[in-house]
This record gives structure tokens, sequence and C-alpha cells, in this order.
């Protein structure tokens, strides 16, 4: 009997997402859910601490190391020259012990006007026992998988700044576990990160605060496949648009108050057509018949812009295929940070709602963040869910002179 790798890949997926609703296999939860299933899902989890504490909101907040992931654009309004930090997430720790997401960005600011930056992410699935259909057991195996990237981020006037990230994506979920009954093979793509960043300095109080609006759609790379290409899966495109509030109480302490709201830009999963028996019926070409909704096996391009018009529920589905991030954060004299934060996700698209809080430390050229995840619904396989960031971010002694200033 030959075993599908595709099959192991979407179970595997199902389990690491955190969205445990998206198959009857891992939870036994109604399939008529379109909950919208990807390859590499990892890339859409939060790698940082900071962001993390805030529900998951990030695209508007003020510049830092990990504006690699959330939105490049961002990167060319730091302050210090070179930074890099290190997080690390245990993740679904609830369930599996070594599990594990680590991340690792850098960045330098080459003048005023621009900045580029590299980033390492790796994803850890933990050991794992393959078997063949009668309990033999095959190989043991860690399936793993990460991306490094890299990104530049320049000023466009004062206020507003564009960017772009370069990425090379790796999942191996298998090894040579299956090489002898049919094709495997890591799946690879090449993606891409386009970022938009505006931010303008206000009152508040009597004192200076900042409003800022931002926009990246992250990931827009080619299709993924384990076997053949035949079985090519879309990556996790997704569309990001926020706005943060920074509001200054005094000259000690202040508030950001943000929102994020995210859709996944990759096709949503049709109503295909069953007989009596509830079997999917099959046309004469030997595809599935479509009976709401639009055929998912799409390019990349009609399969991102295809995904606001595609839902076989029409707009109410589609409005229901928004994520909302939102979070607060209190600094006090940029030394020590307090923030909290609520995830959003529809029921019938994987039904993630949690609390998050944080906390934050600066001190010279060293910081640390910390983040705790707590889900609404009890016994979720997110809860207890921890990050920790490591950061460093130095001023070099040259002067970093704007391009009109060098004649650039």
């Amino acid at each position: 009997m030959k075993i599908r790798i595709i099959f192991f890949t979407v179970v595997l997926l199902s389990v690491y997402s955190g969205a445990f609703a998206q198959t009857s296999i891992v939870a036994g939860q109604d399939t008529s859910r379109r909950v919208i299933t990807t390859a590499v899902p990892f890339l859409t989890i939060a790698p940082d601490a900071r962001a993390s504490g805030m529900g998951d909101a990030g695209v508007a907040t003020t510049a830092d190391v990990n504006s690699v992931y959330w939105n490049i654009a961002k990167l060319a309004f730091i302050k210090n020259n070179i930074g890099f930090s290190l997080s690390y997430t245990p993740w679904l720790s609830k369930i599996i012990d070594d599990m594990s997401l680590s991340h690792l960005s850098g960045y330098y600011k080459i003048n005023r006007e621009q900045a580029v930056a590299i980033s390492l992410s790796y994803f850890d699935m933990g050991q794992l026992q393959f078997t063949d259909v009668d309990g033999n057991p095959l190989q043991d195996f860690r399936p793993r998988e990460f991306y490094f990237s890299g990104s530049y981020s320049r000023l466009l006037s004062e206020d507003m700044s564009l960017g772009v990230t370069l990425k090379y994506i790796h999942s191996n979920l298998v090894g040579n576990a299956f090489s002898g009954m049919g094709d495997s093979q890591p799946g690879v793509s090449l993606a891409a990160d386009i970022g938009w960043f505006w931010h303008k300095d206000i009152t508040t109080f009597n004192n200076p605060s900042n409003i800022a609006i931002g926009a990246a759609i992250t990931n827009i790379g080619s299709k993924m496949t384990y076997s053949n290409d035949d079985e090519k899966e879309f990556i996790p495109t997704n569309l990001r648009v926020g706005a943060a509030w920074k509001i200054g109480l005094d000259p000690n302490n202040s508030i950001t108050l943000a929102l994020d709201f995210n859709k996944l830009m990759v096709p949503t999963p049709p109503v295909y057509e069953v007989d009596e028996n509830g079997s999917v019926v099959i046309d004469p070409d030997g595809n599935p018949v479509i009976s709401r909704g639009k055929d998912p096996n799409r390019s990349l391009l009609k399969g991102m812009f295809g995904s606001f018009t595609d839902a076989p529920d029409g707009f109410p589905e589609e409005i229901s295929e928004i994520m909302i991030a939102s979070g607060i954060e209190y600094w006090y004299k940029d030394l020590f940070a307090v923030r909290g934060g609520y995830f959003y996700e529809h029921v019938n698209k994987g039904d993630r709602k949690y609390f998050t809080m944080g906390l934050g430390l600066r001190y010279n050229v060293f910081g640390l963040d910390f983040a705790y995840l707590v889900p609404v619904r009890h016994e979720h396989p997110l809860a207890e869910t921890l990050r920790f960031t490591l950061i460093f971010n130095f001023d070099t002694k040259k002067n970093v002179k704007s391009i009109q200033d060098t004649g650039n």
C-alpha cells in the first residue's frame, strides 16, 4: 500500500499550526469548517516576544530589529546603527516536549535613509518515529523547516518608507522514510515580502506622540511540493494592515495602542458535490466536482488576487477570514515595558482566540522581552506558550550621514 506523503503533510501541518479545528483527523471537528491550510504554516507563527505580548500586532508599531518579520519598511526608521536579536519559542509544549521555533535577526543602518537586514528562522518539530501500514518501524527522524532572508528598507520621505525582503524556504518533513514507496522530497520555495510604513509626530496631552499606519504582504512565493508537481501547495501569503498610536503621557511614560488586520491571500477551500453515499463526485477528467466556490488549483497571482472573491458563501465568509490582532504597550523611561493583547480568528476559520501578556527590559545595549499566551478555550494546545527574545542594539562611532550629505 502506497503511503501518500501529502496525507502525512496535511495531518502534520494541522497539528503544529495551532488551529486544531482544521481536520477531523486531529480533533474530530466538523469538516464543513473551511479553514485555509497551506504548506509551511510556521511562517505565520510570531517569532518575537514584543509583538507576541501585544496580541501579535506589529505592522505599525515602532521600529525594532524584528521589523524584518512584521513590516520591513519600518526598519528605515530604526534609531540605532547595528543590532540583532535571538528569539526562542517552545511550541505546543502542553502536548509535545521537543518542538520549538528559533529566530535570529540582524540589521545594519547604511545611512539615515537606508537599512539592510538578514534573518534566519528554524522550526524543529521534534523526534518522530515513522512506521509502515503494519506498524513496523521504518526510521526515526526530526522533521524541520527553516527560512533565510535578506532585506532592504529605505525612506521615501521624512514620514514614509518602503521595504522588500527575499526568502529561501526549506521544509523537510519525512527525510528518506518513504523513499522506497514513492516520491518524497523536501519542499523548497522562493518568496518575497513587501512593506510600506507611514508615521507622523503629533502632540497629545502637551507631550510628543506619534501615529503610524503600516501594510505588508509577506510570503509571496512559489508553490511548494513534497512529492511531485501534481501535488503543489500554496505557502501562506499574508496581507497585514494596521495602525498604531503612541501616546506620550509625560516625559517618562508612554502608551502605544496597536491594531492589525490579517488575511491569507490563498484560495478558500470550495464545497464539493457529493452523491447519496456522501462520496465526492468525480468528473470524467478525474477531478472533484465543485458545488460552490472556485477551483483552488490556480497559479500564484490568480490565487492571491482571487482570494478576495472565492469564498463559497460570498462576502460574509470573506469577512470571516480576516484575523484581528490588538495590543497595548506601556513604557517607563524607555527602560521597562508592560504589554497586553488579544487575537481573534473566526470559529469556522481556525477558532484561535487568545489573550497575551508580556514584559520588556532595556539597559544600555541590552534588551530582554518575554511573552505569555492565554487561550480563551480551556485545555487549548496553545496554552502556556512562552516566548523569549534577547536584543542587542549598538551605535557605531562613525557618523551615519544622509544620502544628501554624502552626495550619493
